[in-house]
This record gives C-alpha cells, sequence and structure tokens, in this order.
C-alpha cells in the first residue's frame, strides 16, 4: 500500500507492550533487591528489557536503511526528539548538583559546617579524574573526526576514528570502576558520599549507553548504513556523547576540583 505524504506510519509492534513489563519487572526486582538481598527479579527484569531494547532498536534500523522509511520529514522529527531527550537528560543532572550545591554552599551542623564534611577524604582531583577529563575530552575529538570522515566519504577513516572513541568509552569506564573501589568513602557517608556517587555514577551510567550506542554505529558503519548525508543514526550518537562530555566538565570542576 503507498500513500502520498512523506511521514512514517508505524507498523503494529509488540515491544512498546512488552518494554513496559520488563521496566516494571526491573524496578520491582529494585525494590526485591534492595528489601531482601534477592537479585533474581532484578536480572530478569534487566534482561527482559535489554531483548526488548535491542529488537525494537533492530527494526527502527531496518526501517531506516532496508525499507526506506526514513525521509527528511522523518529524519527532522527524529532530530526534534533527539533535542529534547538530551534537554530532558540535562534537567536530570540539574537535580543532581542542585542538590551538591545547596549542601555544599551552606553546610549543616550535622556535617560539621564544613565542606567536604568532617572525616570525609576526598579524592585528589589531579590523578585519576584528571586523566578521565583528557580521556574523555580526546574521545569528545575523535567522535568529531569520524563525523567529518563520514562527511568527507572517508569511511576508513571513520571507522578508525569512530573504532577509537568507544575504546576511549570503556577505558573511561574502568578508570572510573577502578577510582569506585579504591575511594575512601562511600555513598552512606553523609551528603557528600551520596552527592558524589549519585552524580558520578548516573553519568557513568551515561557512559556505558553513550558507548553501547557508538558501538552499534560502528558496526553499522562497517556494514555500510551510513552515507554521507543519510546518517542521522550517528549523528544522534555524537550528540549525546558530546553531552556527556560537557556533564563530566561540570562534574570535575564542581565536584571533584571545587567540592574537594
Amino acid at each position: 500500500m503507498t500513500h502520498q505524504h512523506p511521514f512514517h506510519l508505524v507498523d503494529q509492534s509488540p515491544w512498546p507492550l512488552i518494554a513496559a513489563f520488563g521496566a516494571l519487572i526491573m524496578t520491582s526486582g529494585l525494590v526485591v533487591w534492595f528489601h531482601s538481598g534477592s537479585i533474581y527479579l532484578l536480572i530478569l527484569g534487566l534482561i527482559a528489557t535489554s531483548i526488548c531494547a535491542a529488537s525494537w532498536w533492530r527494526d527502527v534500523i531496518r526501517e531506516a536503511t532496508f525499507q526506506g522509511h526514513h525521509t527528511l520529514v522523518v529524519i527532522n522529527g527524529l532530530r526534534y526528539g533527539m533535542i529534547l531527550f538530551i534537554t530532558s537528560e540535562v534537567c536530570f543532572f540539574f537535580a543532581f548538583f542542585w542538590a551538591f550545591f545547596h549542601s555544599s554552599l551552606a553546610p549543616s551542623v550535622e556535617i560539621g559546617v564544613t565542606w567536604p564534611p568532617t572525616g570525609i577524604s576526598p579524592l585528589n582531583p589531579f590523578l585519576v579524574p584528571l586523566l578521565n577529563t583528557a580521556v574523555l575530552l580526546s574521545s569528545g575529538v575523535t567522535i568529531t573526526w569520524a563525523h567529518h570522515s563520514i562527511i568527507e566519504n572517508n569511511r576508513a577513516e571513520a571507522i578508525q576514528a569512530l573504532g577509537l572513541t568507544v575504546a576511549l568509552g570503556l577505558y573511561f569506564t574502568g578508570l572510573q570502576a577502578w577510582e569506585y573501589l579504591d575511594a575512601p568513602f562511600t555513598i552512606a557517608d553523609s551528603v557528600y558520599g551520596s552527592t558524589f556517587f549519585v552524580a558520578t555514577g548516573f553519568h557513568g551510567l551515561h557512559v556505558i549507553i553513550g558507548s553501547t550506542f557508538l558501538a552499534v554505529c560502528f558496526f553499522r558503519l562497517i556494514n555500510h548504513h551510513f552515507s554521507n548525508h543519510h546518517h542521522f543514526g550517528f549523528e544522534a550518537a555524537a550528540w549525546y556523547w558530546h553531552f556527556v562530555d560537557v556533564v563530566w566538565m561540570f562534574l570535575y570542576v564542581c565536584i571533584y576540583w571545587w567540592g574537594s
């Protein structure tokens, strides 16, 4: 059946309903894990959500690459959607910075009227955190290199630059895991530990998601899914990665450096 408009009328799909049930199982599993220590329901929810996400995105890739449904009008809609998503992520991290500055600019009696709170030994911002900053800034350079290579039809350099970006993302995650294991405080150590681990932990989660996003784009690039004028999947991943870079700069300056 053909239509005389540029919009994509999607077929009926089971993935939204399955994703909702997967998210319900996952959040219920978190509650059970927190209260009883059993992690099995959480694992089941994570597996269900991951399989659903992979299947759903597989369908989107098919619609864009093989079925030709992503016209310029559809791509503009996806572009606005990605912009709104990143805007919502800005608001998400704004809440963490608000909590941090609320406690650090006017420390209460309960934490010793000082920041960092009495008894807390903060991490040295010029050791692993500074290395992580250099790693993420370098990944911002390599993702831009990959983008320009795609635009210029230089496929070999695009693959090389995108692969390097994924490697830097994984390296950052490894360094942050090492930092967490070596930290002299925990998430239970006053408001400092809470704000530090929640803010940097959610950023680390975003790095893992962004690295996965870029890894998918890497394999799509190898399989000739992108051209110099049709590569919004990569652009969306690049926007997300630059957002992750900017958030880290605020985290480093405010929490690691000023907050210590």
